[in-house]
């Protein structure tokens, strides 16, 4: 008991109390271009029918930081089978890739190796489908997403994933918040409901401070106003509360807030290949 509670007191100082010089030193966050989707049935991101007839573009991100000589790739974006497809805003869903993960990664001196912690904010394949190109890296995910793996009708992600599905993978199931380098300067949120391990990430920069990346516990801005709820998510009352957090947690720190898969909020960080500090 003296444990855990020890362990939740270092996550709260970690979320709102400044950091030492030491601790935020070397810490740099890149924005990365993982596909863009159009969802011509809006709708599907409302169980209360709030976007009947609507269409709308979604970016798709995933964000490398740095640690010191470490680095962390948040999220994997589309699978390189999109890689050229052509994007279409039509009467159907459509995804495309106009580069890859680790062509981006080369631009800034960066080889696949050095990506030492992947952390994937959910199993959903739009941010898990260039994973397996780091397969050295310790995946971070959460506890019961990662329980799905090699279920029935989880094919397509447990083949994406499957470099961590071994005897010795190295893994970390998180539960909870989890504080990934041990000083408070990047922490996975634990925000459940769009999937049942489904985390955020709290990257605190030196120079811009606190910046929220949101995985998909809204897809759009108006989500946290409204409490939207997408009807495949996969518990309603837990979405509710993540997002009440979320929102609370961005007003508090005074957060950068990043909705992934918002296009509005590419521009909040600097263009590729300069970094935020």
């Amino acid at each position: 008991m003296k444990t855990r509670l020890h362990h939740r007191l270092i996550l709260l100082l970690a979320l709102f109390f400044p950091l030492s010089a030491a601790a935020a030193e070397n810490i740099r966050l890149w924005r990365l271009d993982c596909g863009s989707l159009w969802t011509y049935n809006l709708d599907e991101l409302s169980d209360t029918h709030a976007y009947a007839g609507m269409s709308k573009k979604f970016a798709g991100s995933c964000y490398l930081v740095q640690h010191g000589s470490s680095y962390l790739l948040w999220d994997a974006g589309l699978s390189k089978e999109y890689l050229g497809k052509p994007y279409v805003e039509g009467k159907a869903d459509s995804m495309s890739l106009a580069t890859t993960v680790v062509a981006q990664l080369a631009r800034i001196g960066v080889e696949p190796a050095q990506i030492t912690r992947l952390g994937i904010s959910h199993y959903h394949l739009d941010h898990i489908g260039q994973a397996a190109d780091f397969p050295q890296a310790t995946l971070l995910i959460g506890k019961n997403d990662f329980e799905v793996l090699g279920k029935p009708g989880h094919e397509a992600r447990t083949r994406l994933l499957a470099p961590w599905l071994g005897k010795d993978a190295e893994v970390e199931k998180i539960s909870g918040d989890h504080d990934v380098f041990g000083d408070g300067s990047v922490v996975m949120l634990d925000l459940p409901g769009h999937t049942p391990g489904h985390h955020g990430l709290l990257v605190r920069l030196p120079k811009r401070g606190a910046v929220l990346l949101s995985g998909d516990v809204v897809h759009l801005h108006e989500n946290l106003e409204t409490m939207g709820v997408p009807s495949f998510n996969t518990d309603r009352a837990q979405s509710l509360a993540s997002i009440d957090r979320f929102a609370k947690l961005a007003k508090n720190l005074r957060a950068t807030l990043i909705i992934q898969h918002e296009e509005q909020d590419v521009g909040k960080l600097p263009a590729f290949p300069q970094a935020a500090e």
